[in-house]
């Protein structure tokens, strides 16, 4: 197991303070795969949906036209495609062969339950000062709606682009209208995962009080003692009760890591911000 590191952070500098891994080195790198080929998407995609605006135009003539905009959006959607099924894969392999419990139901689970309804209540009680601040678990009911927003989105976004891009292919089982229908389909759901991904999601994960300017633990995989028992209480408390919270102590991240992560983190944002600048530009000319 893991010595707990010492780090000059938090209230009292040079204490020793212990890590937990939160998520793993797959899982990262999953979610690295994840936002780079999303951004990429939405890089080539957005200029396509409102090609004729000035700066859509100008990107074109930068990277060789429409045409090499289009082999890249292709390019990326395979990549993401093929990361998918592999995060399909592993859940089908932990759930159907290891049967690991807490998969599809339970406190660790992504599905969301009957106490993510009293957390969104009790949290917009909180917001309004009527009630308690809700403690949550290992995931909040926003990073589950997070979760199935992509998920939704790579099902409708997918199917609808590979339908498209091998149209004479579906064409021997799909009906004129509905090929018709998968342009428009593609076109506005991606533009809705646009606006959420670059708006909402970036809000709920970095731009929160107890995480701005940005939440590190999705790049290092491990949050401090005073994170998981301030973010996570009651997962935090099951483990502490259960005798397993040792288990999951981690290793410190390492200087280099943590300014990696924000530079690759900041540029991320960076970039999502201004696309999503251009889109609505673009949108309400």
């Amino acid at each position: 197991m893991p010595e707990p590191q010492t780090v000059n952070s938090g209230p009292n500098p040079g204490a020793q303070e212990k890590f937990y891994v939160r998520f793993t080195r797959e899982q990262r790198y999953m979610h690295a795969v994840l936002f780079t080929t999303f951004l990429g998407l939405a890089a080539t995609g957005l200029p396509m949906r409102f090609s004729e605006s000035f700066w859509a135009r100008k990107f074109a003539t930068g990277v060789g036209g429409f045409g090499s905009i289009l082999f890249l959006h292709k390019f990326f959607a395979v990549v993401l495609t093929i990361a998918f099924l592999i995060h399909l894969k592993d859940i089908f392999q932990r759930a159907i062969i290891n049967r690991e419990k807490g998969i599809f139901w339970g406190p660790t689970s992504m599905v969301a339950n009957w106490k993510d309804v009293k957390d969104i209540v009790g949290h917009m009680r909180w917001f309004l000062g009527l009630g308690p601040k809700p403690k949550f678990d290992r995931y909040a009911y926003w990073e589950k709606f997070d979760y199935w927003a992509v998920f939704w989105g790579m099902i409708v976004i997918g199917f609808s682009g590979y339908a498209m891009w091998f149209a004479p292919f579906f064409a021997h089982f799909l009906p004129g209208w509905a090929l018709n229908a998968v342009l428009v389909i593609h076109s506005e759901e991606a533009l809705l995962a646009v606006l959420f991904i670059f708006s909402i999601h970036f809000v709920n994960t970095h731009l929160r009080p107890d995480s701005f300017p940005m939440d590190m633990v999705i790049f290092t995989g491990v949050e401090s003692d005073h994170e998981f028992e301030e973010k996570r209480t009651l997962e935090y408390q099951r483990n502490q009760a259960q005798g397993t919270l040792e288990k999951k102590v981690g290793i410190a991240p390492p200087l280099w890591l943590l300014n990696f992560s924000k530079v690759v983190g900041f540029t991320a944002i960076f970039i999502g911000l201004t696309l999503l600048v251009l889109t609505l530009t673009a949108y309400f000319s």
